[in-house]
């Protein structure tokens, strides 16, 4: 009798692992049903090769060779290791537009970009629907224009004689040649202008998922409205911030029509960045693995950055 009941569960047991183990389906099923599943991504990993990692993977190649566009070294390149990047290392004009570069993806992107379109998304919050849509019209019409078609519009307002030298005139101040003597400037203020919108964007999306009682509650506490903002509405939408910088910086790096239909580059390099310096090195001189010299070490910048933007992430992402 003592052991029938000792039997019993040893029983149960044995009877509920058979019925469970073939709950879980075989590893060759379920390595079948893997495969069925990444099927569909096989032409998008397919594009992803041939136009994105077949080109970097050349890029990589080229520049460590002497690949040019016209000339012998057209029909047989050589490899020629480093020097490509040593030749960088002695070229004061590459320095330069390295210097300017970050300059630029500092001014435009970092602060114009990511500040002004964060302080419009506080300040239309609880505005008048037509307010906020007016607004939006005007920040999204620059953003969709094809690059080329707002240089050339920008390129007639700024230059010498254009709408924004008219205005000045009209009111009796000073006209500089913009284009000339504020080269730089005018070239962050119109990459300001056009990217706007993509952060005001992201951050009123973000904002609109604040709840409100919980900046209701730190107003009855007595915080003011600064205090508010530092210490309760930037913590909640920091994922949107570093993410919005991470974006929008890699974009500002690459500018390169903006740009060179506003100055080429001019006058003297004083607005050349690197994409710009990469073309007239590759396209105009004809040396194409120069050019993908200079594209490495523009990619080795955005990673750069990007690793800086994911370490600020990680917190966030971790929680």
């Amino acid at each position: 009798m003592t052991e029938a009941i000792h039997a019993r569960p040893a029983a149960e047991k044995r009877v509920r692992g058979q019925v469970r183990a073939p709950a879980a389906p075989p590893p060759p099923r379920r390595a079948r049903r893997g495969l069925r599943r990444s099927l569909p991504l096989v032409p998008a990993l397919a594009l992803l090769a041939v136009f994105f990692v077949g080109p970097v993977l050349w890029c990589v190649y080229a520049a460590f060779t002497d690949t040019a566009l016209t000339g012998s070294a057209a029909r047989d390149p050589h490899f020629v290791g480093v020097r490509n990047f040593t030749r960088l290392l002695g070229d004061h004009q590459f320095g330069s537009s390295v210097l300017l570069t970050l300059v630029f993806a500092l001014a435009s992107g970092v602060l114009g970009q990511n500040g002004l379109g964060l302080s419009l998304a506080l300040l239309m919050r609880g505005r008048a629907q037509w307010i906020r849509t007016t607004l939006g019209v005007l920040l999204v019409g620059a953003w969709v224009l094809p690059e080329i078609v707002a240089g050339f519009t920008l390129y007639a307002f700024f230059s010498d004689g254009g709408t924004l030298d008219t205005v000045l005139t009209s009111l009796h101040l000073p006209a500089p040649d913009w284009l000339v003597s504020h080269a730089m400037l005018t070239v962050v203020l119109a990459n300001v202008w056009r990217g706007t919108a993509f952060s005001w964007m992201v951050y009123t999306a973000a904002l609109d998922e604040i709840p409100p009682e919980i900046e209701d509650a730190a107003a009855t506490d007595g915080a003011s409205g600064a205090a508010r903002l530092w210490w309760v509405t930037l913590p909640m939408i920091r994922r949107s911030v570093f993410t919005n910088l991470m974006v929008v910086t890699l974009q500002t790096l690459a500018v390169f029509t903006l740009i060179f239909v506003l100055t080429g580059g001019g006058p003297s390099g004083a607005s050349e960045t690197i994409p710009l310096y990469m073309y007239q090195q590759a396209f105009k001189f004809f040396q194409l693995g120069q050019g993908t010299a200079i594209a490495l070490v523009l990619l080795a910048i955005g990673g750069v950055f990007s690793f800086l933007y994911l370490r600020l992430l990680k917190p966030e992402l971790n929680q």
